[in-house]
Parts: C-alpha cells; sequence; structure tokens
C-alpha cells in the first residue's frame, strides 16, 4: 500500500466529509418539508444603529444564547444576501429562522425563560421587528 502525506490524507478525508454532508443535506429539508406538524418561524429584525458592527455582533450573540431553548428543533442565524431584484427586501439588518416540531413547541419558545431574557437584554438594540410564522399547506 502507498504511503500517504498528512497534507492529502487531510484534502481527501476533507473532501469525502463535505460530499457526505452536501449528500445528506437534501434528505434532511425532504424530512423537513414532509413532515405536517412542522412550525416555522422566522424573526427579521432592523437595527437601530444598521452601520454598528458591535450592536450586530451583540444581536448574533444574543440569538446564540437564545438558541438553547429547549423547544428549537433547528435555527438559523442571516443577515440579507447580496442580490439585487425588485421582489428582494436587503432592509433588515439580521433574520432569525427557527423550525419547531410543532406550534406546541413554538408556544412554549413564546414564553421560556431563555426567550423573555433576549428580549429584555437586546431590545434597545433594535427598532423593528417583523415575525412571519408558517405551516404546511
Amino acid at each position: 500500500m502507498d504511503k500517504v502525506s498528512h497534507r492529502k490524507f487531510v484534502h481527501q478525508t476533507t473532501k469525502k466529509a463535505l460530499a457526505t454532508v452536501i449528500m445528506a443535506g437534501p434528505f434532511e429539508n425532504i424530512y423537513a418539508m414532509s413532515d405536517n406538524s412542522i412550525f416555522i418561524h422566522h424573526v427579521y429584525f432592523w437595527l437601530n444603529s444598521p452601520e454598528s458592527r458591535e450592536d450586530f455582533e451583540e444581536l448574533v450573540a444574543g440569538l446564540r444564547k437564545l438558541s438553547a431553548v429547549k423547544t428549537i428543533k433547528t435555527f438559523y442565524i442571516g443577515k440579507p444576501a447580496d442580490t439585487n431584484r425588485d421582489v428582494i427586501d436587503r432592509s433588515y439588518s439580521v433574520s432569525w429562522l427557527l423550525l419547531f416540531n410543532n406550534k406546541a413547541d413554538q408556544d412554549s419558545y413564546q414564553t421560556d425563560p431563555v426567550h423573555l431574557k433576549f428580549v429584555d437584554e437586546c431590545k434597545h438594540l433594535w427598532k423593528k421587528v417583523v415575525v412571519y410564522d408558517t405551516v404546511n399547506v
């Protein structure tokens, strides 16, 4: 058997791991899309000072702490993508996408002490919040 350099081993292993993640992703999404009980909660935040990197980072740090709520199935923190079409709204600063197993879990999240603490500690950062809740049709 040929000897493989450490660098080549790491490179090959990383490629295989990445391919596995890429292949697994769509199946997970298909499951989520086919599960009729999934509840999606998508929150958009407009910062009081959108040019402030510190405020942006403080909000993101707060959301990461908030992700500890037990009823959250999965979450995603994002910022506006660099896309420009008439139908795209890039005016927000941060988006917070949450998936719950069902509406009851989302309702529990709303009154969870971790969520209430997040609102109390971070509400000074935003001037506007818009929420879109969705369920399967």
